[in-house]
């Protein structure tokens, strides 16, 4: 899984709070504990067929590893990292980080836009109002309880559903990705990202930051 995005950290979602500005607004926001993460390997275009490194973070018990595992991360110091993930290079440059670095949350300044992948909770077997966000059937005449049903699944022909037909089913627990996100703010000695709005997953879980795809014009 890679970002295919120069900019790219590996964190943590801790949670929830709020930003208040100078003007007195109250904006909600996520704290991010992004980083730091260290370069583990380093992918060419010679080699590999495309610019991307391999980052690494969290820790992991020593009986958990592999010998294949140990012999990888052995270059980049010998780190039991619980989590690999690539950040695709758009062009290589003096500044690309070698293996062994060390990359922090000043990888991103206040006010930058992000993609933030995770993800997200299960919410099980739901209906399809909430899952595909169905409008219900009125509520009178003769609605009784079939308000939140889905409706018609086929027609006369070809006398059968449709595959792909949308229809209640397992909800939730699947990679997304939320986009242009704004930073609030950095705090570099924490190691925490201040970002604007709700991110995919629960606290505690893997996050993935990167420069955004879409990226708008800074207000």
């Amino acid at each position: 899984m890679a970002t295919m995005f120069k900019r790219g950290i590996l964190g943590t979602k801790v949670g929830m709070t709020r930003v208040f500005q100078e003007d007195g607004e109250a904006i909600a926001c996520t704290l991010v504990e992004a980083g730091p993460c260290t370069v583990v390997q380093r992918k060419t275009t010679a080699d590999d067929g495309y610019d991307a490194i391999q980052i690494g973070y969290g820790s992991k018990r020593e009986k958990l590893m592999t010998k294949p595992m140990k012999g990888h991360l052995k270059a980049a110091g010998g780190e039991n990292f619980r989590f690999l993930r690539e950040v695709r290079l758009l062009e290589t440059s003096d500044d690309t980080p070698a293996v062994g670095d060390k990359i922090t949350c000043d990888l991103f300044e206040a006010d930058d836009f992000i993609d933030v992948i995770g993800t997200m909770k299960g919410r099980g077997f739901t209906g399809v109002i909430k899952r595909h966000h169905f409008a219900t059937l009125r509520e009178s005449h003769g609605g009784h309880f079939f308000v939140r049903h889905a409706g018609s699944i086929g027609s006369r022909k070809p006398q059968h559903t449709l595959p792909g037909t949308r229809m209640a089913g397992q909800h939730g627990n699947c990679r997304t990705t939320v986009q242009n996100l704004r930073i609030l703010r950095v705090d570099s000695e924490k190691n925490l990202l201040y970002v604007k709005g709700a991110v995919p997953g629960p606290n505690g879980g893997l996050l993935v930051i990167r420069e955004a795809k879409k990226k708008p014009k800074k207000s």
